[in-house]
């Protein structure tokens, strides 16, 4: 954020003029996504056949000619395809080269089965499908990541094992239903192979509930088995991070170089890094849910960032990922969109203070120069450190007071946030911690922001210390800056501030009108205006900061993966099944 960024309104039109490049480039084609498209229908036909096949009495004239078993057996071969057909959609929409395999093995099996039942028009879509895949096989070239292969197969053979107890579990329940007693192990394997699939087996049960309550069960069970490793083997891979030691040496070499605000958050554990071909700048990135979600401005020479860009680029569609950029400045959007053609949504304003002119004196100061006088006065007292000079007993108390104090067993943060708190490997971060008779009630961390500044990371308190302890603490952490050599310190980031200062003027329209009115309503959950307001209090300079995504139909995915990664959004763990590989 040094020197002069060019205006919101330059970012809003080359955003505007510049023709969107991504949708031909980076996105699924039109052929890959009509195919996808197609594939689910093909898939709709072989499930809703194989089933009602099953089902229903047989087509007389069929059961003359083919014996019994085939025709069951081919309704269920039908059904276990369109499964397979159904999950294989998306991923051919993402030009998955492994998905486009399966299809046409499956395609090719669907003919034949469709063939066996007597059903010429169900064949002849699937047959249109194999075409088309085959005609157009050079446009599903999208990398696939090795590993979820051995996860797939483990969550097969542990589900397998558990359907296959299960199943048998709840036929013996019914066991006195079943004409001819409880089965053998032959009969009771064909029972469950069959049931799995929607097929009926070798039982007969002496009635109609029972019959269906097992039957729905087993299917239910097999669809389980077969959904689950199919969706861990073709959904958009996420591989681990891999930011080496030698990667993040050279990332803080850059940040002392050429510097944003957000730059030291990029050393997080959780993130990978791509570089320019000239190794002189890198852009940080972590996939959540298949977009590529790189977070504020590249790091490294302003004049490298074009080929960062071009390689972040790149990497995004060899894998078919989304990409977008999450927390960037007007000066890195800018060269983003003139470079790839993304649209551009301004998120919000982060605060930024200046140290050198920075005082309570003044009128707009009174109301934190009175709460700071007063917390002050109850006690509070202050301490600014280097993380280096803490003292160990200080170190500790604070690890274990950050995980109590935490609102929430989640830890948030991506963008913004580092994701570890007084280690050893971040000796120039500064801590600011309150006491209050000896003990420690609030603190804060603060990473470096290049040579002379420094960014807020960790704000926690503890919920019974007074109001206003965080506003004494900032007040002494700027206080404290000259001596630390810091001039520029970076706060909160608020989000949508300029909606909500503009929302509340006089002749505002009714759009920002009610646009405010919604953010204020999330603000009972999510703490928009009260960051807001926080932040105003010590009269910052505001920085746009700016969400950057492909195209219109890109932004909802875009903007949920954004919220996973910040961990606002969580989803529920499929606990040791997916935890590992």
């Amino acid at each position: 954020m040094t020197g002069r960024e060019p205006s919101r309104s330059t970012l809003s039109t080359l955003s505007a003029k510049i023709p969107s490049r991504l949708p031909t480039v980076l996105t699924a084609r039109t052929v890959p996504r009509l195919l996808g498209t197609l594939t689910y229908l093909i898939g709709t036909i072989d499930l809703l056949t194989g089933l009602l096949h099953t089902w229903r009495v047989r087509l007389l004239g069929l059961t003359e000619v083919l014996p019994g078993a085939l025709t069951d057996a081919a309704a269920a071969a039908t059904v276990v395809s369109g499964v397979f057909l159904l999950v294989l959609g998306h991923s051919l929409k993402r030009r998955k080269r492994r998905a486009w395999r399966a299809a046409i093995v499956l395609l090719a099996i669907s003919v034949v089965l469709h063939g066996l039942k007597a059903e010429p028009t169900a064949a002849l879509v699937a047959a249109v499908g194999l075409v088309l895949l085959v005609r157009y096989r050079d446009e599903f070239q999208a990398l696939g990541d090795p590993s979820t292969r051995w996860r797939a197969v483990r969550a097969f053979f542990v589900l397998l094992a558990i359907s296959v107890f299960s199943g048998a579990l709840v036929i013996w329940l019914n066991r006195h239903e079943i004409a001819g007693g409880f089965p053998g192990p032959v009969e009771l394997g064909e029972e469950l192979l069959y049931g799995f699939v929607g097929a009926n087996g070798p039982l007969t049960f002496t009635r109609d509930r029972p019959t269906d309550i097992v039957g729905s069960l087993l299917l239910a069970l097999g669809l389980m088995t077969l959904l689950t490793p199919v969706y861990l083997a073709l959904r958009t891979p996420e591989p681990r991070p891999q930011l080496t030691d030698e990667e993040e040496a050279r990332l803080r070499l850059l940040m002392t170089r050429y510097s944003d605000s957000l730059a030291y958050f990029n050393t997080r554990r959780d993130k990978s890094v791509v570089w320019s071909e000239s190794g002189k700048a890198a852009i940080a990135y972590r996939v959540v849910s298949g977009v590529m979600l790189a977070s504020g401005d590249p790091v490294g020479d302003p004049e490298a960032w074009p080929g960062a860009i071009s390689e972040f680029i790149a990497k995004a569609r060899d894998h078919a990922w989304t990409p977008a950029v999450l927390g960037c400045s007007e000066k890195a959007g800018t060269t983003w969109v003139r470079e790839t053609g993304m649209s551009a949504i301004e998120l919000g304003d982060e605060a930024v203070v200046d140290t050198t002119t920075f005082s309570l004196a003044g009128r707009p100061m009174r109301n934190v120069r009175q709460m700071v006088s007063r917390i002050a006065r109850a006690g509070y007292s202050v301490e600014v450190t280097r993380v280096r000079d803490v003292a160990p007993e200080l170190r500790a108390l604070a690890m274990a007071d950050a995980a109590a104090w935490r609102s929430s067993d989640t830890e948030r943060g991506f963008s913004m946030a580092l994701g570890r708190l007084l280690d050893q490997a971040d000796p120039d971060c500064v801590f600011v911690a309150a006491r209050h008779d000896g003990v420690v009630r609030a603190f804060l961390q603060f990473v470096p922001w290049g040579e002379d500044g420094m960014s807020l990371d960790v704000m926690r308190r503890d919920k019974t210390a007074d109001g206003g302890v965080n506003e004494l603490m900032i007040v002494e952490a700027l206080k404290a800056a000259p001596a630390l050599g810091v001039k520029r310190v970076s706060l909160n980031f608020a989000a949508f501030r300029s909606a909500l200062e503009r929302g509340e003027k006089l002749g505002a329209g009714p759009i920002l009108r009610a646009w405010r009115s919604v953010l204020l309503f999330a603000s009972r959950w999510l703490q928009i205006e009260s960051l807001y307001r926080f932040n105003a209090k010590f009269q910052p300079a505001w920085q746009p900061r700016f969400l950057l995504y492909p195209a219109g139909p890109d932004l909802p995915r875009v903007g949920l993966a954004a919220l996973e990664a910040e961990a606002f959004l969580t989803w529920p763990k499929l606990g040791r099944l997916g935890s590992r590989l």
